[in-house]
C-alpha cells in the first residue's frame, strides 16, 4: 500500500464480474467396493444361491441317502421359506433393510416354489394339474410382493431361481409346465411396471428346456407320448410369450426387450416340427406361421396399426419368425422339383407387398425366398442338366416351366420393388447394374422353361427344338429392347442408355449360344431355322440402329446423348 493513500485506494480493484472464483472442491473417491451397496448385494445374491442349493439338497439329496422322512422334509421346507419370507418383509421395513429384506423374501418363495416341485414331481402326492395350480399361486405371490416393494431384483431372483434349481428337483416333462407357470405368472408385472430383465428370465428357461428336450427326443427314442408333450410345451411357451408381449407392447411402444423375449419364445415351436414326420410338421408350421404373420400385417396399414397398437419392432420379429415357419410348411409339403415353385411364390407374394408399401423388412424377407427358390431352381435345372439331353430328359419337367415362369414374375416384381424402395435414378449405374442382373437371371429362366416344355412333349427332338426356340426367344428379346432404347432416343437418353446396353448384351450372349452350343447340337433343319431367325433380326436390328443414328446426327435433331444438335 502507498503511503498517504487511503486503505481501500493501495489495492488493486477488480471489476464486480471478475472476482476470482475459488477451485471446485473435488469429492473424495470411493473406493468401488463401497459404492451403492456392491459388497451388500453381492453377499445377498450369494446367500440366496447357497440357501436354495441346500433346499434342494434337503428335498431331495436327504430322500437319496434315506435322511428323514418324506413329510419331514417336505414340511421342513415349507416352514424355513415362510419363516424366511416373513423375515424378509420385517427386515424390509428397516433402516438399510432394503437388501436384505429382498435377498431374504426371494430365497422364501423361491424355496416354497422348489418345495411344490418336489411334491408334485418327486413325491407324486399333488396331481400335475393341482401342483401347477399352487406353484402359480406361489409364484403369483412372489412377483406381488415385487410390486408391492417395487423391486425388480425380487422378481427375478425369485424366477431365476426357481427356473435354474428346479431341474435339480426333477427332470421329467412336467418340469416344463413348472418353467411355463413362472412365465405366466409374470405377465401381469409388466403392465405395470417396465422391467427389462424380467422379460428375458421368465422366457429363457422354458424356451431352453424345451429345445433341450427336443434335441435329447431326436437323438434318443421315445413313444408318442413324449413327443405330443414337447409339442403341448412348445405351443403354450409360444401362446405365453406372444400373448404377454402383444399386451405389453400395445401400452408400451417401446419395450424392445418384450419383443426380444417374444422371439424367443417362438423358437421351441420352430425346433418341435423336427420330431413329426413330414406331413405332421408341416401343419404345425403352417399353422404357427399363420399366427405369426397375421401379427406382422397388422403393421401393413395405418388403419391396421391404429388398430393393433402393435410397434414396428414386434411386427418385424413376427414376420421373420413366421417367414422361416412358412420355410418349414414349404419344405414339409414339398419335393425337389417342386419346392422352387413353393418357395418363389412366397417371395413373389412378399416382394409384392414390399413395393406397394414400401416396406423394406418385407422386401428383405421376399428377397431371402427369391434366393433360397432360385437356389433350389438352380438345383433343379443346373447348366448341365440343360446341356445334356439324357439328363434334361430324366430331371427336367412341367414344373421346372411353371417354376421358371414364376421365378420371371419374381424378377419382374423385384426390379420395380427394389426401384421403389431405393429411388434409384433411371440412366444411372445402378439401374444399369439391376437390369443386367435381372436380364441374366431371366434369359437363365427363359432357357429352362422352353427347353424343359420341349423335353415334356415326349418328342424325339423336343430337347434340340428346344434350344432352337430358346435361342430365337434371346434374340427376340434382344431386338425388342434394342429398338426400345433406339426410339427413346429422341426422348430420354438415360432410357435409352439402358435398354440398349441390355440388348446387346442379349445379343452377344444369344450369338455366343448360337455358335457354341447350338451349332454342335443342333442338327438339320432345326439349325438352319435358328440361324435364319437370329440372322434375319440381326439384319433388322443393324439397319434400324444405323438410321437411328444417322436421324439423331442430323442438324437439328437430338444427338445420341440426348443433346440437340445446332
Amino acid at each position: 500500500m502507498q503511503p498517504g493513500l487511503p486503505p481501500h485506494m493501495g489495492r488493486r480493484m477488480v471489476p464486480p464480474g471478475m472476482m476470482p472464483t475459488a477451485p471446485p472442491r473435488r469429492e473424495p473417491q470411493v473406493p468401488w467396493w463401497q459404492r451403492d451397496g456392491v459388497i451388500s448385494r453381492v453377499l445377498a445374491v450369494a446367500g440366496v444361491a447357497v440357501t436354495l442349493i441346500g433346499v434342494v439338497m434337503l428335498l431331495v439329496l436327504a430322500a437319496q441317502a434315506g435322511f428323514f422322512g418324506p413329510v419331514p422334509r417336505v414340511v421342513s421346507g415349507a416352514v424355513f421359506s415362510a419363516a424366511l419370507v416373513g423375515a424378509g418383509v420385517r427386515v424390509f421395513d428397516k433402516a438399510g433393510g432394503r437388501v436384505g429384506g429382498i435377498a431374504l423374501a426371494a430365497t422364501g418363495v423361491a424355496g416354497a416354489y422348489l418345495d411344490v416341485v418336489a411334491v408334485t414331481a418327486v413325491y407324486h402326492w399333488l396331481h400335475p394339474v393341482l401342483g401347477l395350480a399352487v406353484a402359480l399361486a406361489v409364484a403369483a405371490g412372489g412377483v406381488g410382493l415385487a410390486m408391492r416393494w417395487n423391486s425388480q431384483p425380487l422378481a427375478v431372483l425369485v424366477v431365476l431361481g426357481a427356473a435354474l434349481l428346479a431341474p435339480f428337483v426333477t427332470a421329467d416333462l412336467v418340469l416344463l409346465g413348472f418353467l411355463i407357470v413362472l412365465q405366466l405368472a409374470c405377465i401381469p408385472v409388466q403392465f405395470g411396471r417396465d422391467w427389462p430383465f424380467l422379460h428375458v428370465v421368465r422366457t429363457v428357461p422354458a424356451a431352453l428346456a424345451t429345445l433341450v428336450g427336443v434335441l435329447i427326443a431326436l437323438v434318443e427314442s421315445f413313444d408318442s407320448t413324449r413327443e405330443l408333450w414337447l409339442l403341448e410345451a412348445s405351443i403354450a411357451i409360444a401362446v405365453v410369450g406372444l400373448a404377454g408381449t402383444v399386451l405389453v407392447v400395445r401400452g408400451r411402444a417401446g419395450d424392445i426387450t418384450a419383443t426380444l423375449a417374444f422371439a424367443i419364445s417362438t423358437t421351441p415351436l420352430l425346433a418341435v416340427v423336427a420330431l413329426f414326420d413330414r406331413h405332421t410338421a408341416a401343419v404345425i408350421a403352417a399353422a404357427h406361421a399363420v399366427v405369426l404373420l397375421s401379427v406382422a400385417a397388422t403393421a401393413l396399414t395405418p388403419k391396421l396399426r391404429a388398430l393393433a397398437k402393435i410397434p414396428g419392432h414386434t411386427a418385424v420379429a413376427a414376420a421373420v419368425a413366421g417367414s422361416f415357419t412358412l420355410l418349414e410348411a414349404c419344405v414339409g409339403v414339398t419335393s425337389a422339383q417342386t419346392l422352387p415353385l413353393a418357395t418363389l411364390l412366397v417371395a413373389l407374394g412378399f416382394l409384392g407387398v414390399a413395393g406397394q408399401l414400401r416396406s423394406g423388412a418385407a422386401a428383405c424377407l421376399g428377397l431371402a425366398f427369391a434366393l433360397i427358390g432360385g437356389l433350389a431352381f438352380a438345383a433343379m435345372a443346373t447348366p448341365e442338366k440343360l446341356a445334356s439331353q439324357d439328363l434334361a430328359e430324366q430331371y427336367l419337367s412341367l414344373s421346372t416351366t411353371l417354376a421358371a415362369v414364376i421365378g420371371l414374375a419374381v424378377v419382374a416384381v423385384a426390379v420395380w420393388t427394389v426401384r421403389r424402395l431405393t429411388g434409384t435414378p433411371k440412366g444411372g449405374a445402378e439401374e444399369s447394374m439391376l437390369w443386367i442382373a435381372a436380364s441374366g437371371a431371366a434369359l437363365y429362366l427363359v432357357t429352362a422353361a422352353i427347353v424343359a416344355v420341349g423335353v415334356a412333349t415326349g418328342a424325339a427332338d423336343g430337347f434340340v427344338v428346344g434350344h432352337s426356340i430358346a435361342t430365337i426367344v434371346w434374340m427376340v428379346a434382344a431386338t425388342a429392347a434394342l429398338l426400345y432404347g433406339l426410339r427413346n432416343l429422341a426422348r430420354s437418353a438415360a432410357i435409352a442408355k439402358v435398354a440398349l446396353g441390355s440388348g446387346l448384351l442379349v445379343t452377344t450372349a444369344a450369338l455366343a449360344k448360337l455358335f457354341l452350343f447350338d451349332l454342335a447340337t443342333l442338327d438339320g433343319l432345326i439349325r438352319v431355322a435358328a440361324f435364319l431367325v437370329v440372322g434375319i433380326l440381326l439384319l433388322l436390328t443393324g439397319t434400324r440402329y444405323a438410321r437411328a443414328f444417322a436421324e439423331a446426327e442430323a442438324p437439328g435433331t437430338a444427338s445420341p446423348d440426348g443433346n440437340e444438335t445446332p
